[in-house]
């Protein structure tokens, strides 16, 4: 692959990236992924179970929830009136390991 097919390989790869990117980008969400990674609970959890964690407001931690589920982030599952947050292995976050991949690739062979 040449350099420009590269390059337009790592633009793709960046717009591909965009939302995931803006939803960890933030302290905050930050922390909230460092409670559900951190968690020995393979059903996910709910938002009190994070609140506590995380000292925020239940309607900051609903709120940031959204946003990384709307970035392919989390994952929620639902049991009866009850909603389990999780990370899925299947995530978005995939799509950074190909960015990072493709960038390295591009400074091995070409600088």
């Amino acid at each position: 692959m040449n350099k420009h097919d590269q390059l337009n390989l790592i633009k793709d790869d960046f717009i591909n990236s965009q939302k995931v990117l803006l939803a960890i980008g933030d302290e905050t969400r930050q922390a909230i992924l460092m409670v559900l990674m951190s968690t020995d609970c393979q059903t996910g959890l709910r938002v009190g179970e994070i609140t506590e964690q995380t000292h925020l407001s239940r309607p900051a931690v609903s709120h940031h929830l959204k946003i990384l589920r709307d970035a392919g982030v989390i994952l929620m599952r639902k049991e009866g009136t009850k909603n389990f947050y999780y990370i899925d292995i299947r995530t978005k976050l995939g799509s950074l390991k190909n960015l990072v991949l493709d960038i390295e690739t591009l400074l091995t062979e070409f600088y």
